[in-house]
């Protein structure tokens, strides 16, 4: 490292003008500050996400001494527009955070921050990579993700430590084979988060042949592209843990992938697969497997190989029914099979007693097996849109239940024992048949969302109006068809079925 040697004159100038900058762009003092961190989870069937607060300290110190051993440098969201050169003087920096501003670009003394390791400049306006950045020789992460990227410099492959990159949600059309040189990458992130609307979305049409030179990735998402095939020599990266080719132009799952025999995470929903290749039964360390939105018939008998898995998607599929294999898979915790064309569901779904969550909704099925009771472990089960006409009783056993979906079906009647489904707390049974309710529903004392709309011939008893008063803490409704949130309870029912008919 180059040592700066700066002049008691030329050190208070430049602090001075940095604390000017500071000011007119109301960037507050070094401070101890609780932030919200949404952290997400984004790979699972929906999204999920955690609101923590955390302790940050934010903003530029006004002390000369703070300053100068300055090592960490938050300036997240100020809507900054510009930085001034003098940045460059903040000799120690080893993480500079400028992520949620306006920025189209940095200046070129943001070069002598020579022990910066970690850069975050998401969520800005850059329209081209500032080349600036690929004379940091010690940065080891950069996250450019969420601005409007076409293309990458050359010179990013100066940057021969850097471990994770982040150029998703951009407008990448093309990698330059350069930054195969990277060859210290555990992590590449080019495609999108999908649980946000971005402006922006990377169009890569190919990869750099010579991604294999990339030997110590462990993840690569590629999301949100227009991908319809991938190099051959993909498949020497022996070290890929997790591979996402979700929402691309793949007509079928590349042969490729199938020697990636260390992937735990693989997500190829939202193309155009209409069969699996049997060589995909070499992917046994998979744990989490995503196919939804494809076209999707039925499954390989290798996929019973897959016995780790824990998590499988195949919703919005084409499937009349659950594959035979699928009832191998002992492990699986979180099953979805939604928007298919399932007809029925055989008692073999008794051998998968691990699950947690099973969504069937949006199907045709008519009845259940008794055999479902056995799903002990289940806390989230989602029968909404099909047309079950009756509950068999044995579903009253899963006692662990604190979601059921019942929505959208024929029901005319609910068992008794849904009494004993006393962990429940969102109940929905709108648009059925129903006429009445059993009185052991009463006993669903901690539910917080209960559905009970367009069910027009429902008439409550004056117990269980006074149940649902009291669950809810809140006065009788009186609009129809009104939806209310009141005490931290959900209501959503027909102002007939409270006012007594």
């Amino acid at each position: 490292m180059t040592k700066v040697t700066i002049s008691k004159e030329q050190g208070n100038d430049w602090i001075d003008k940095l604390w000017k900058w500071a000011d007119e762009n109301n960037v507050p003092d070094l401070h101890l500050k609780w932030v919200e961190a949404f952290e997400v989870e984004y790979h699972e069937m929906e999204m999920t996400g955690v609101i923590n607060k955390v302790k940050c300290w934010r903003g530029l110190p006004r002390n000369k001494e703070k300053l100068l051993s300055l090592t960490k440098l938050d300036l997240v969201g100020n809507q900054l527009t510009q930085l001034p050169k003098e940045i460059g003087n903040l000799a120690n920096l080893t993480e500079l955070r400028l992520d949620g501003n306006k920025l189209t670009e940095v200046p070129e003394e943001i070069g002598n921050l020579t022990n910066l390791s970690k850069l975050w400049l998401s969520f800005n306006k850059f329209t081209e990579f500032p080349k600036e950045i690929c004379n940091l020789p010690n940065l080891t992460y950069l996250n450019l993700s969420y601005n409007h990227l076409t293309k990458l410099p050359k010179e990013i492959a100066n940057l021969k430590n850097l471990t994770e990159l982040d150029i998703s949600s951009n407008g990448l059309t093309k990698l330059p084979k350069e930054i195969c040189n990277l060859i210290n990458l555990v992590y590449l992130d080019v495609g999108v988060v999908p649980f946000t609307a971005s402006e922006e979305t990377n169009q890569l049409t190919e990869l750099p042949e010579e991604i294999d030179n990339l030997t110590n990735l462990t993840e690569l998402y590629l999301s949100y592209n227009r991908l319809t095939k991938l190099p051959n020599k993909i498949s020497n990266l022996k070290k890929l843990t997790a591979i996402d080719l979700s929402y691309n132009q793949f007509t079928e799952l590349p042969k490729e992938v199938c020697n990636l025999t260390n992937l735990t995470y693989l997500n190829i929903s939202g193309n155009k697969l209409k069969k699996l290749p049997p060589e995909i039964s070499n992917l046994t360390n998979l744990t989490k497997l995503y196919l939804s939105n494809n076209k999707l018939t039925k499954l390989p008998e290798g996929i019973s190989n897959l016995t780790g898995l824990t998590i499988l998607d195949l919703s919005n599929n084409q499937f009349t029914e659950i594959p035979k294999e699928v009832y191998n898979l002992g492990n699986l915790t979180k099953l979805d099979f939604s928007n298919n064309r399932l007809t029925e569901l055989p008692r073999e779904i008794n051998n998968l007693t691990k699950l947690i969550r099973l969504d069937l909704s949006n199907n045709k099925l008519t009845k259940l097996p008794e055999g479902i009771s056995n799903l002990t472990g289940l806390t989230i089960l989602d029968l909404s849109n099909n047309r079950l006409t009756k509950l068999p009783r044995e579903i009253c056993a899963l006692t662990n239940l604190t979601s059921f979906g019942l929505s959208n079906n024929q029901l005319t009647e609910i068992p008794p024992e849904i009494g004993n489904l006393t962990s429940l707390t969102e109940l929905c049974l709108d648009n059925n048949k129903l006429t009445k309710l059993p009185k052991e529903i009463c006993n669903l004392t901690n539910l917080t969302e209960l559905c009970l709309r367009n069910n027009p011939n429902l008439i409550l008893t004056s117990e269980q109006k006074e149940w649902i008063e009291i669950l809810k803490e809140l006065e009788i409704l009186k609009e129809k068809d009104r939806d209310v949130f009141m005490g931290g309870v959900f209501i959503d029912v027909d102002d007939d079925d409270l006012s007594g008919r």
